[in-house]
């Protein structure tokens, strides 16, 4: 009965993953389209649904706990999913942030074409993706390989603030929505932290190796 109930709580952290990733997504497509319908979903209907499937999963957790008082492997399944259910609203959160910054964007010239932005939004999607997947299958291999591309989206992002560091010297009328860019890349390099966060518990819980505060996430 517990394991069903397991099977059951990692279902609902599934969805409540593919619906941040679903946000990051629309948040950027919403950008890059120009389509403040869709950046708008994403304020108003996604982030409401993350909201509650937040709610759900931690009551969720809470019964199966109050209900069978697990030990060993299945309580701490059980605590990981009450720490990934907290970051994947967090996750939420940021796509909120990159769709208000999003909306201003698309009523304004565009400082410079966008090519570093959407390279870091499909790198930082997948790391989520696999961070969830690394822990519902307990694979560390996964894990470990979401670990070492944290350092891609980094240097994105350090390349994204040189750019535009020069564009706002060369002309101040581009300060403003440079800002939003930074914010933008700030926000998806946050979501590639909150994914590897997710893989260094897995790989403590499954290899009992610390691997949090190295500089490079190297093992």
């Amino acid at each position: 009965m517990l394991k069903e109930k397991i099977n059951e709580l990692k279902k609902a952290l599934l969805e409540s993953s593919n619906l941040a990733e679903k946000m990051v997504r629309e948040s950027i497509q919403g950008l890059l389209k120009k389509d403040e319908n869709l950046l708008e979903k994403v304020m108003k209907k996604k982030e409401p649904m993350m909201n509650e499937s937040e709610i759900k999963i931690d009551r969720m957790c809470t019964n199966l706990i109050a209900r069978f008082q697990p030990e060993a492997s299945y309580l701490r399944t059980i605590l990981m999913v009450f720490r990934i259910n907290y970051e994947l609203e967090r996750i939420g959160d940021l796509a909120v942030n990159i769709s208000e910054s999003a909306r201003f964007l698309i009523k304004r010239p565009e400082v410079k074409p966008l090519i570093d932005i959407p390279m870091m939004a499909d790198i930082s999607m997948e790391m989520l993706r696999d961070s969830i997947n690394s822990f519902v299958d307990i694979d560390t291999e996964v894990a470990k390989n979401v670990l070492e591309r944290d350092s891609i989206v980094d240097g994105l992002r350090d390349q994204i603030l040189r750019e535009l560091i020069t564009f706002m010297a060369a002309d101040p009328s581009t300060i403003e929505r440079s800002i939003h860019l930074i914010r933008i890349s700030r926000n998806l390099e946050r979501i590639a932290d909150l994914s590897t966060n997710i893989c260094e518990d897995v790989i403590f819980m499954v290899e009992g190796k610390i691997v949090k505060h190295k500089k490079d996430n190297r093992i």
